[in-house]
């Protein structure tokens, strides 16, 4: 496999569009690819006729308008290419008009009011910035898929990718002016980019499919734990099976054909998980990649007989899965402003962006926790697995220093360049960074790039980059400001890095935040502890988060509430779903298996009692038996109950709190005695797959 073909092969990328468009026509979308300048109609037509030739020749006989709709998915609605002609054929077209707008029905996706029933009319416009490419599925289907943004018909958001795109905007204007007042003359424009790791589990196909809770939830309601978890560390980085390293290569395949750097695959800490890494790329396209990395992780896991779980914590009592969103601010000519160089002391560009993030994520540390907020993440945040639900930064020991000298007015001094020696002749030096790596840290600085790891893994990585995006143009916007206005550049310089330090610094933390240490320090640091999602939440429709979102023209107050309204509802729907799961297996499954079993016991207890020998070991494990099933009915009952209670309830956000106060819990109780019953109950009695099943068994 010649892997420099095989990439990139199925993308309308610039290589091609060189090839295939007119120099006229070409330059005028790159004009509007780069600027940002409106696309003239005759235009849209030669690109729209190249790239339908172009995927015809590939095999495509449909072309899709490729969005990510509030569900956090993507959707698409596939149209061929023919059209009829009078003599009763057909011939093969595709308009600039269609390559530019699609109309999908808008009040079929979450709009939270956005958009209702008879007002269904919502628009798909072409994000000519991210490159068109083909979907090849397992039955030889070829699709042209144009990604695009989706708005309603009075043109509110009702996407991801709208607000990324007005993020990418904001944050750009405002990296611009510090730029232009430091002295930069030659970029033109800065771009965030993003690096998501994507962490996922894998199960037999067979094992999965006599599990519920996976097909419904995507995560196991019930389940004692197997004999042997994590805990012999042997899974981290250790051999990647046959299978699933046959699984890997075609997954790697798939995405490279699409153009999706797929750089780095090795096994995650809990068994049968693993991760896959790309090299970073502009946000927007970063996050429709990733888009398609979760698409394609599932779909290329069943042609292995797999199922790819993408659940932040599919099963209890080993690590979950989330994502490490790799950001940095680049400009067009390619200097990375996160770059500290060799002398970060002296480094005043790279100063004002550091103080920029500080800033920023003190201030909106809430809104961070946000757009990291989902109801599979809170089984992870702050379980010694996963960043707490506490945001901080790492900064490592060298960085702080710098800053806490600029804040108190002492000289800096950057330390030398220096080398781990390992103690072997024959091993080289290794140059040492200036920093170490944090992994408890919810938001660490990695050397030239800041490392979000609170990301849920089934998540669009689109929500956490707009937040992010968002709050640094508002930091950006202040220290433009305050330059522009000084008589003194470098004076005003260090006055912003001592205010920075002063009002926010106490969002550094370069210890251990899996401490119980921590939690107490952070709250006298007056940092926020938001522990669910349905709390989390709230901050979406603080003043705070309208106020910011609006003034820098991502999302509009009524957009915000609408998003507020759309994941709160969210949230309360999937602990709905795995409540009626949860009362589905228990009533069904594994209340007739423990009656059998326990009919088994009594049978057993008679017979051995008429043959005069010693029933005690059955009496024994008949009574714990009885006790577990009685107490699990009675909490079927409860779970119920509950789950009517919070139905009743009218208000999104009074709702989820049910779900989360009362259906939830009930739900971890009933766990309890059916997860106790499986230690007793034989394994062939037993009505579904075990952990041991699932877990090893690839």
């Amino acid at each position: 496999m010649d892997v420099t073909q095989i990439f990139g092969s199925n993308v309308f990328n610039e290589e091609i569009m060189q090839k295939r468009l007119p120099k006229d026509t070409y330059k005028a979308l790159r004009k509007t690819i780069v600027d940002g300048t409106p696309l003239e109609p005759q235009v849209a037509d030669v690109v729209a006729n190249a790239m339908k030739d172009w995927a015809i020749e590939k095999g495509a006989t449909h072309y899709t308008h490729w969005f990510q709709p509030l569900t956090g998915s993507t959707a698409e609605k596939h149209d061929s290419f023919i059209s009829p002609t009078e003599s009763g054929g057909v011939v093969m077209e595709f308009s600039g008009k269609q390559l530019i707008q699609g109309e999908p029905d808008a009040s079929s996706f979450p709009s939270g009011g956005l958009r209702v029933t008879f007002e269904a009319r919502g628009y798909t416009a072409w994000d000519c910035t991210s490159p068109a490419f083909l979907k090849e599925d397992a039955a030889g289907n070829v699709t042209l898929c144009i990604p695009t943004a989706f708005c309603s018909y009075n043109g509110e958001a009702l996407d991801k990718k709208t607000p990324l795109l007005r993020s990418m905007d904001a944050v750009s204007k405002q990296a611009m002016r510090v730029l232009r007042v430091l002295g930069n003359t030659t970029s033109k424009r800065v771009l965030s980019t993003v690096g998501p790791e994507q962490e996922y589990f894998l199960v037999d196909k067979k094992y999965f499919a006599e599990r519920l809770d996976l097909i419904c939830t995507g995560r196991t309601l019930f389940g004692a734990p197997a004999p042997k978890g994590q805990e012999m560390e042997d899974h981290y980085f250790g051999q990647i099976k046959d299978r699933v390293s046959e699984f890997m290569k075609d997954l790697d395949t798939e995405l490279w054909k699409m153009g999706i750097s797929s750089k780095t695959k090795h096994n995650e800490v809990a068994p049968s998980q693993f991760e896959m890494a790309p090299i970073f790329s502009t946000t927007n396209i970063a996050t429709d990649h990733n888009q398609l990395v979760m698409e394609t992780l599932e779909k290329v896991a069943l042609r292995h007989d797999l199922v790819c779980l993408l659940h932040e914590k599919p099963y209890a009592g080993v690590n979950g899965s989330g994502k490490h969103n790799n950001w940095s601010l680049s400009t067009d000519d390619g200097l990375n402003l996160l770059e500290p160089g060799s002398t970060p002391h002296d480094n005043e560009q790279f100063l004002m962006f550091l103080s920029a993030l500080i800033m920023a994520v003190d201030r909106h540390a809430d809104i961070l926790r946000a757009s990291a907020a989902n109801s599979g993440n809170d089984h992870r945040l702050g379980a010694n697995e996963a960043p707490p639900a506490i945001i901080s930064i790492f900064m490592g020991d060298e960085l702080t220093e710098i800053l806490e000298a600029i804040k108190s007015g002492r000289k800096t001094r950057g330390k030398k360049s220096s080398y781990v020696e390992i103690g072997v002749d024959t091993l080289p030096p290794l140059p040492k960074d200036n920093t170490d790596r944090n992994r408890t840290s919810p938001f660490a600085f990695t050397g030239n790039k800041f490392e979000f790891r609170m990301v849920p893994s089934s998540a669009s990585v689109s929500g956490p980059n707009v937040t992010l995006n968002t709050i640094v143009a508002e930091a950006l916007d202040e220290i433009a400001t305050r330059l522009e206005k000084a008589r003194n550049l470098n004076k005003e310089a260090a006055a912003i890095i001592r205010d920075t330090m002063k009002k926010h610094g106490r969002i550094i933390f370069n210890g251990n935040n899996y401490s119980d240490e921590w939690v107490a320090e952070a709250e006298k640091r007056g940092l926020p502890n938001i522990a669910s999602t349905v709390e989390a939440l709230a901050a979406i429709s603080s003043p705070k988060a309208l106020a910011v979102f609006n003034k820098y023209k991502v999302l509009s107050r009524k957009e915000m509430q609408a998003r507020h309204e759309i994941y709160t509802e969210q949230y309360a729907k999937q602990i709905n779903i795995e409540g009626l799961t949860a009362l589905d297996m228990a009533r069904t499954l594994y209340i007739p298996a423990v009656i059998s079993y326990v009919s088994e016991l009594s049978q057993s207890v008679c017979m051995a009692g008429e043959a005069g020998v010693s029933t005690a070991v059955q009496k024994n494990l008949l009574s714990k038996v009885t006790a577990l099933l009685e107490s699990a009915y009675n909490k079927i009952s409860l779970l119920e109950k509950a789950i009517g209670k919070a139905q009743e309830v009218d208000k999104a956000a009074k709702q989820a709190a049910v779900y989360r106060d009362e259906v939830f819990i009930t739900i971890n109780s009933l766990r309890e005695d059916i997860d106790a019953l499986e230690m007793l109950v034989p394994r062939d009695i037993w009505p579904v797959p075990t952990y041991a099943d699932l877990l090893f068994k690839l």
